[in-house]
């Protein structure tokens, strides 16, 4: 016997939930789906048998999510948005201008954004969409075509092609260097920390970094962060040392906004890579833009080297 990959309810109890969640309404949500305010309430109770809990409280004639029904309505909004915004595209029959890319916020923001002017002088036609998250789980996303991530080249179901590697170093505001200006390598741990909570596996924080360095420490003192790209800002205004990756914090360096702090430099222990789904056709634009993406890393690899 076969089963369903997915367990899910079924698709019609799915959107029945999600209409009646987003008005906070059953008699609206019947109006909306054209059916009977009882066949709302059966099919909100067959998913709230199923799983185990309740998804509304009913205070009166008026309705409220429950924390779990709270946590469902918002998966099934972003994902029936997404779907609708895929098939628009599919029925335009435009998705050969269109591509969806995937990158961490400090990527983006610092690498992937002061290039793209080049992309879009040479293939004006093509739309690119940009999906920022320092969350893997969002490049998994239907309409994500290309990501670019760091690591060390080995996902599930997706092929990978180094862009190129990095080397990192710690790096501080002005004010703050000035002030350690007598900082060794050894001195690090005693400095207040700025510290990335690492949403990849493979993304190299302080504690890798010393001990890679072979510089003892205990617990280390600083502030913590969810983003690189803030924690950044946070080490311009001279609240303390951050681990500098070199392709991220090169033109801040270069304007003078951050500065190297110590000699200590490692090289990063994984690197940035173009992946793509291994099981999907690209689209002409996503073929379009792996070439540049392509061709572009391959000129900084040269001039870096």
């Amino acid at each position: 016997m076969l089963h369903r990959y997915y367990e899910l309810p079924s698709t019609t109890a799915l959107e029945i939930f999600e209409a009646s969640a987003r008005h906070l309404s059953f008699n609206l949500a019947a109006s909306e789906l054209n059916v009977t305010a009882g066949e709302i309430g059966r099919q909100i109770k067959a998913i709230e048998d199923e799983l185990g809990v309740p998804l509304f409280v009913r205070p009166g004639t008026s309705v409220i999510l429950t924390s779990a029904g709270k946590d469902l309505y918002s998966v099934l909004a972003s994902s029936f948005s997404q779907a609708s915004d895929v098939v628009e595209t599919i029925k335009r029959g435009d998705r050969f201008r269109n591509v969806t890319i995937a990158s961490t916020d400090a990527f983006a923001s610092i690498w992937l954004m002061p290039r793209m002017p080049r992309f879009w002088a040479q293939h004006g036609d093509i739309t690119v969409d940009h999906v920022i998250s320092d969350s893997s789980r969002d490049y998994r996303r239907a309409e994500v075509e290309l990501r670019i991530r760091y690591g060390f080249g080995v996902w599930p179901d997706e092929t990978a092609e180094l862009l190129f590697g990095d080397v990192i170093y710690p790096v501080c505001g002005p004010g703050f260097a000035q002030e350690h200006s007598d900082a060794t390598a050894k001195c690090l741990p005693q400095l207040p920390m700025l510290k990335v909570e690492r949403m990849e596996p493979d993304w190299a924080g302080w504690d890798e970094v010393l001990r890679r360095a072979g510089i003892p420490h205990g617990p280390l003192r600083g502030h913590r962060f969810s983003k690189f790209f803030v924690a950044l800002q946070a080490a311009q205004a001279d609240q303390g040392v951050c681990v500098g990756w070199h392709r991220l914090v090169k033109t801040l360096v270069e304007e003078g906004k951050l500065v190297r702090i110590t000699d200590l430099v490692l090289d990063a222990p994984g690197g940035y890579y173009l992946t793509w789904n291994e099981n999907r056709v690209l689209s002409p634009g996503a073929e379009q833009l792996r070439e540049w993406l392509r061709k572009i890393s391959s000129e900084e690899r040269n001039a870096w080297s």
